[in-house]
């Protein structure tokens, strides 16, 4: 299969979390990069096409958009603020 990511990720397998519109909601982040992430979800049905995502270690946020989900695990963009 042809990489097209710009940039490499780096696998972390890190707690987080999906927040948006007042809920929160658990997940693990696999890799991470400058320009996305991949997590995975107890259930995607219920993550929006947009919000934050925030690391549990650090509290660190990203805002988010869906760009592709395969069964629990969700592709994700980061949007510039």
């Amino acid at each position: 299969m042809e990489e097209k990511r710009k940039h490499q990720r780096t696998e972390i397998n890190e707690p987080g979390y999906v927040s948006a519109d007042g809920s929160v909601m658990r997940c693990v982040v696999r890799n991470i990069s400058q320009e996305g992430a991949a997590i995975d979800v107890d259930n995607p049905a219920f993550v929006p096409a947009q919000f934050r995502l925030v690391m549990a270690n650090d509290s660190s946020t990203r805002d988010c958009r869906v760009i592709w989900i395969r069964q629990k695990r969700i592709g994700l963009a980061f949007v510039d603020p």
